[in-house]
């Protein structure tokens, strides 16, 4: 039976290494492009173009979420995996002494926190009638409360925050369907998150998302009934929800 993913920011960077990875496991992977302009997912190699159908998606907005959820439903009746891999970050400066950006932590959570359960609203019903019945959230160890280093990225630490008790109360919805909610820390990684591309991390996207691919199939051979989602990062090391 084939195999259907949903993986969001999958223009470049973790989310377009992710698709890749996805369907060298054999799924047919809709792909949500938020840059349009951005050309990775037009110039995929000639033998994989049937296993990546492109959405034009941006999580923040309900009507670009429910359009994306109707093309989805046009083309199959389920899907097994959803991958929430979009996420933006920035105003790593602002802190109590000035300089945070409201606007921007706002932008943070309507992408971060709520664009992922978006997509579960979204598709719900084409989720639980697949085999799988899989939601990724990828998080970060930002969102860990009392182990943060940081002083300021209060946007982006306070958004992942969130998206881990999202992803919690998630959980509890769909392990009563046979469902499953995975957190995953993809690691420091060379990546777009800031906007451009990143000359800083210990890894590659590439890199991260081999190891998010071998800790999804891994976690979905589990039969263990789990009360919370497994929270771990791209090695399949556990991580600390607090």
């Amino acid at each position: 039976m084939e195999k259907y993913a949903v993986v969001t920011g999958a223009d470049r960077g973790l989310g377009f290494a992710l698709t890749m990875e996805l369907v060298k496991d054999g799924y047919t992977v809709f792909a949500g492009r938020y840059l349009t302009d951005w050309p990775a997912l037009d110039e995929l190699p000639e033998e994989t173009r049937n296993q990546v159908i492109v959405l034009e998606l941006d999580v923040s907005d309900e009507a670009s979420v429910r359009d994306a959820a109707e093309r989805i439903a046009a083309r199959t009746d389920r899907i097994d995996l959803l991958v929430n891999n979009a996420g933006i970050a920035g105003n790593q400066e602002g802190n109590i002494h000035g300089g945070i950006d409201f606007e921007r932590l706002q932008t943070m959570y309507r992408v971060n926190a709520v664009g992922p359960l978006r997509m579960a609203e979204a598709l719900t019903g084409l989720l639980l009638a697949g085999e799988r019945k899989l939601v990724v959230n990828i998080s970060s160890e930002a969102g860990q409360i009392n182990q943060t280093w940081r002083e300021g990225w209060y946007g982006y630490c306070m958004s992942k925050a969130a998206l881990n008790i999202q992803s919690n109360i998630l959980h509890n919805e769909l392990r009563k369907h046979g469902g499953k909610v995975l957190v995953i820390h993809p690691g420091w990684m060379r990546s777009y998150m800031g906007g451009k591309l990143s000359e800083h991390g210990a890894i590659s996207t590439e890199e991260a998302a081999t190891g998010i691919a071998g800790v999804i199939a891994a976690y979905l051979d589990e039969t263990e009934d789990r009360a919370h989602p497994a929270f771990r990062d791209y090695t399949g090391a556990e991580m600390s929800w607090t």
